[in-house]
C-alpha cells in the first residue's frame, strides 16, 4: 500500500520531533525523580525511596507536557486536524489528572503496588500516549468516514 503524500510531507518534521523526544529521554537526568534509580534495580525488596512531594510533582509535570507538545506537534504533522488535536489535548491533560493523583495515591497508602507504581510513573514521564494516537487517529481518518 503506497504512502499517502500527506504523510510523505510530514517525514522530516516527524522525524525531527521524534529525535526531540530521544533528547527528553537522554537529558532525563536533568529532572528530579528519585524513582528513576529505584526502578533501574532490583526494587522489589526495597522500600519506596523518600522524595520530595511538590518537587517530584514539578518535574512530572515538566517532562509530561514537554513530552505532550512534542507528541502534539507530531500530531499536528500527521494530521493537521484541529479537532483531533483540541480532542488529544484534552486527553492529555486527563490522563495527567488521573494518572498523577494515582500515582501519588499509591505511593503514599500503597506502597507495596509496585508494579502499578512503576506503569503509572512510566505513562507519566514517556510519551506512550502518542503510541495509541497515531493509530487511532489513521483509523478514524481512513475508516470512521
Amino acid at each position: 500500500m503506497p504512502v499517502p503524500a500527506k504523510y510523505r510531507q510530514a517525514l522530516l518534521p516527524v522525524i525531527a520531533m521524534v529525535a526531540a523526544l530521544a533528547l527528553v529521554r537522554y537529558f532525563e537526568w536533568l529532572f528530579y525523580d528519585p524513582f528513576r534509580l529505584y526502578f533501574a534495580r532490583d526494587f522489589y525488596n526495597v522500600p519506596i525511596p523518600e522524595f520530595e512531594g511538590m518537587r517530584l510533582l514539578a518535574n512530572l509535570f515538566l517532562r509530561y507536557w514537554i513530552n505532550a507538545a512534542i507528541s502534539l506537534a507530531i500530531l499536528h504533522a500527521l494530521f493537521s486536524s484541529r479537532p483531533q488535536l483540541v480532542f488529544a489535548g484534552v486527553l492529555y491533560l486527563a490522563f495527567f489528572i488521573v494518572l498523577s493523583l494515582a500515582f501519588f495515591a499509591l505511593v503514599q497508602y500503597a506502597p507495596e503496588q509496585k508494579m502499578a507504581i512503576f506503569y503509572i510513573r512510566r505513562f507519566l514521564i514517556q510519551p506512550l500516549l502518542l503510541l495509541l494516537f497515531i493509530p487511532a487517529f489513521i483509523y478514524q481518518n481512513r475508516f470512521a468516514r
